[in-house]
């Protein structure tokens, strides 16, 4: 590890955290992080490997170098944009807007939930520090100066929920520590978005292998002039001709009559082509991208079947918003991810032993002194997590503890996920709050103990597409690869998380205060604040109609499990789906033939992957041609092709962001918005 790796892996995270919100909602472009694989991260490891390192002589930056910057830069892309800074403002200030607007919330006094501290501080100036965040404080072309933003009205909710950010973040980057070598070395996973990563490295001469194969440049330049030209369209309509990059299927809607009663049907049926997705799915396992491709329509059919039967697996069974209310296919969904993270326990069982019993002092050869350290790192940070959320929440020792078991399962199954099969969209809208919800009863939680577990979930785990374990698990992938030390990297990313909040906190709170409603976010500005509230009024509503307002959530500790009332339903969905991935897992091990990934049963009714199922049929259509007719030799020989494909798209991202950014600081102007990944 040199002195310059470490400089530069701070300087990206740095540019990032800084660049990202700035980019995301005042620009409008396609989003610098977004997913599991950062156009702004892998653009600028393309341009540098491309263009920069050969110019810079026996200077040249080697690979296991490029490694670390990687690591360094990628664990802080978890803060700046959906994974966090993107909704944590509007959530902690504009509840005071919308209790005025909304009349139900003051007759049911919403925010006597709130602990003190939670929210923004709007006693001193509600105009600057309330109104500032929906109206914005810029005049005209004059920006905001720093000394207008309200930063004492913050002082209180930063103190806060920092404390609680940084505690779950520092436990998860140990727990990709911990499960690091099981994963690499025992189970052999293939790391696909390591993988690209690793094929843009140069070689110990400095070259780029892959930059001398012609296949990769017709890959890369077919799918670059596709975006180009369609950002050109944007501008210059009367003159560009678009590039269509959808498939108009939406006839057939008359004769999948399930699937389009099931849902998701417009985006299964007028599927997007995204060349990346068509690449990963060039590498990875048949059966994975064969689950990708036809888990959302399986999800919609079997929808749309109960529906016939008066049965909505989509439908919440209580609360007033079902993004983190309980619903049939959340209990589902977390059955699957429960079952398959107790067989991911269960094969590393051994390891995971032996991590145990080294975190007390006992060595093994198996386990590293860096597995040790991590182990004792998560202990103490998850045990800090829990304790914050006991005695500075409020929420009950049972429930916290059940509550932070439940994360540390989630988290863990979208990190295999994104290990195992390269899915770099993964959209789990799975929260412990909805679970525990559903399972112990509204009436045993009571409105209070239900909101504070919601707002949990919404600061830690609002957009979970953006967590911070499958960006360390990728890049510690790539830092073992080339034999740089992974405890010490792994704390230099540490380092880098606090780098970034130190960074993209004020300057996204600047942005907010300058902007105001103008970043046209309706989702952050207006669903993510409302959402707690709206359940918690329901909640109160429903209590209220049954007469036991005053009565729920009155027992508490153990106790409080003696009184459970579970959704009936739910938890048989919850069995569902826990016995189908064993089933599922089991099938896959026996049986040869076997087609499908029990990855499909984690993913299949999640949000976003109907939008990348088509082109996930196309690249496993597109595989399965080429083994058949040109067996292993032309598929290696096509490889280039694909990588060259996955890399022109990632361009063809960051490309129209790099000329936005120069025309607004030209002219002032914000260009015209274009995005070619999910904003």
């Amino acid at each position: 590890m040199s002195k310059r790796s470490v400089i530069f892996g701070f300087l990206g995270a740095a540019i990032i955290c800084g660049l990202c919100f700035f980019n995301d909602h005042v620009l409008n472009q396609t989003h610098l992080v977004g997913n599991y694989m950062p156009v702004f991260v892998y653009g600028l490891l393309f341009i540098f490997t491309a263009c920069v390192n050969p110019l810079l002589g026996r200077f040249r930056l080697k690979a296991a170098e490029l490694s670390v910057v990687m690591l360094i830069t990628l664990v802080p892309c978890c803060l700046p944009g959906s994974g966090l800074l993107r909704t944590f403002f509007p959530t902690l200030v504009l509840p005071y807007h919308y209790n005025k607007t909304i009349t139900s919330w003051r007759a049911n006094n919403v925010l006597s939930l709130v602990p003190d501290g939670m929210l923004a501080d709007i006693s001193t100036n509600e105009d600057t520090v309330l109104g500032g965040m929906i109206q914005g404080l810029s005049e005209g072309s004059k920006h905001v100066e720093l000394s207008e933003i309200p930063w004492g009205a913050w002082q209180k909710p930063l103190l806060f929920w920092l404390p609680i950010i940084l505690s779950i973040l520092f436990a998860c980057l140990a727990l990709a520590v911990i499960i690091h070598r099981q994963w690499c070395e025992h189970e052999h996973l293939q790391y696909p978005i390591a993988m690209y990563a690793n094929a843009l490295m140069p070689d110990e001469n400095g070259r780029t292998a892959i930059f001398h194969n012609r296949l990769f440049w017709i890959g890369f330049a077919y799918v670059l002039a596709i975006y180009i030209n369609n950002y050109l369209y944007q501008w210059y309509p009367e003159y560009v001709i678009p590039v269509q990059t959808r498939l108009r299927l939406w006839p057939f809607h008359k004769v999948l009559k399930l699937v389009y009663r099931g849902g998701s049907s417009w985006s299964l049926l007028n599927p997007a082509i995204f060349y990346s997705v068509i690449g990963f799915a060039f590498f990875i396992p048949t059966d994975a991208s064969l689950a990708f491709g036809l888990g959302p329509w399986l999800w919609s059919s079997l929808n749309g079947m109960m529906l016939n039967y008066g049965i909505n697996l989509e439908r919440i069974v209580e609360g007033g918003d079902g993004y983190t209310a309980p619903r049939p296919k959340t209990f589902m969904l977390f059955g699957s991810n429960f079952g398959l993270f107790a067989v991911m326990l269960y094969t590393g069982r051994y390891y995971y032993g032996k991590v145990v019993k080294a975190m007390f002092g006992v060595k093994s050869d198996e386990v590293g002194e860096e597995a040790a350290w991590a182990a004792r790192t998560f202990t103490f940070f998850i045990l800090l997590f829990v304790g914050l959320l006991i005695f500075r929440v409020g929420i009950d020792w049972p429930l916290a503890v059940l509550y932070t078991l439940m994360m540390v399962v989630f988290f863990t199954v979208i990190a295999r996920i994104v290990c195992e099969s390269g899915l770099f969209h993964v959209q789990v809208s799975l929260f412990p709050c909805a679970i525990l919800w559903g399972i112990i009863g509204s009436s045993n939680l009571g409105p209070k103990m239900i909101f504070l577990m919601q707002m949990i979930s919404i600061i830690v785990t609002c957009d979970p597409r953006e967590n911070m374990m499958p960006f360390a698990t990728n890049g510690l992938k790539l830092i073992q690869k080339y034999k740089q030390p992974i405890g010490r990297t792994a704390f230099l990313a540490g380092c880098a998380i606090v780098l970034g909040l130190l960074i993209a906190l004020p300057i996204t709170l600047y942005f907010h205060y300058d902007h105001g409603f103008a970043t046209n976010d309706s989702w952050a500005n207006v669903s993510v604040p409302r959402m707690t509230f709206n359940n918690a009024m329901a909640v109160m509503n429903k209590l209220k109609a049954q007469g036991v307002l005053e009565q729920a959530g009155t027992v508490t500790g153990l106790s409080r499990f003696l009184e459970m009332k579970p959704h009936a339903f739910c938890t048989w969905c919850f069995i569902i789906g826990f016995v189908l991935v064993l089933l599922m897992g089991a099938a896959k091990l026996r049986y040869t033939w076997w087609p499908l990934s029990p990855l499909l049963l984690v993913t299949w009714n999640t949000s976003h992957l109907h939008a990348f199922a088509g082109s996930f049929l196309l690249g496993c259509v597109i595989k399965s041609l080429v083994l058949k007719f040109g067996g292993n030799k032309t598929y290696n020989k096509l490889k280039p092709l694909m990588v060259g494909m996955i890399t022109g798209e990632i361009m063809g991202s960051l490309s129209p962001s790099i000329i936005a950014l120069i025309f607004y600081l030209v002219t002032g102007e914000p260009p015209k918005a274009f995005h070619v990944f999910l904003g």
